[in-house]
């Protein structure tokens, strides 16, 4: 596929993980947590990739990957801190324009090997502001109100296969025109949700759990 659009690919990797202490840098198969997203940006030929970061251990990896380091103020790292703050600040350090960021958060490590290519046909052919990943839910919510559990999205005894479809936000990838990250945006207005049928879009590491879990999938090899 030939690109229309100069993307600039966006890791960004935070020191002082509350849950799962210096996740960024855990070995997942051998590789750091960071590694996972660096790779798939490489193998995917994409280029002047950078890595916005408050941890020094990260950077010096990144640095070895050969990939560009932003050093994130102190102030867009805390843990209430939204992404797109870290985004911004690594867009405004750059010397070139870009028409879209992709950005790979490291706590998705898992991705199908073809999901960026197709990913980007569809968000270019779209023409769409921005685009993210979204998996199938199946599971049956609901609310717990004074000791009570109250269904969400179905009825007591629906059967799962008549329900509603219902999606979540996978965290896989997100592709954002850089004129909706300049107005402090994640999501554009015309926002493709962008449907991923695939068992790596339940890892999203947060926890050692999560991270076990990850661990359990990479062996297992799926397609």
């Amino acid at each position: 596929m030939v690109k229309k659009f100069k993307y600039l690919p966006i890791i960004p990797a935070r020191a002082g993980s509350q849950r799962l202490a210096g996740k960024n840098m855990r070995l997942l198969g051998g590789m750091p947590l960071i590694g996972h997203s660096i790779s798939f940006a490489k193998a995917n030929s994409l280029r002047n990739i950078v890595v916005t970061t408050n941890d020094a251990e990260v950077s010096n990896y990144a640095q070895q990957e050969g990939v560009g380091v932003i050093e994130r103020p102190d102030h867009l790292a805390g843990d209430r801190e939204p992404t797109i703050t870290a985004v911004q600040h690594a867009l405004e350090q750059q010397e070139q324009e870009y028409n879209a960021i992709i950005l790979l958060q490291p706590t998705n490590p898992l991705r199908p090997k073809n999901l960026l290519q197709k990913a980007l046909k569809e968000f270019e052919e779209g023409n769409y502001d921005s685009l993210m990943t979204v998996s199938k839910s199946d599971k049956k919510l609901g609310r717990i109100v004074n000791n009570s559990f109250i269904p969400f999205n179905y009825e007591i005894g629906q059967r799962s296969q008549d329900m509603e479809p219902l999606y979540y936000e996978n965290g896989l990838l997100y592709i954002i025109k850089t004129e909706v990250i300049k107005e402090g945006k994640i999501l554009g207005e015309k926002n493709c949700p962008f449907f991923v049928n695939h068992p790596f879009a339940e890892i999203d590491i947060d926890t050692l759990t999560d991270f076990k879990k990850a661990e359990a999938y990479l062996k297992a090899d799926f397609e």
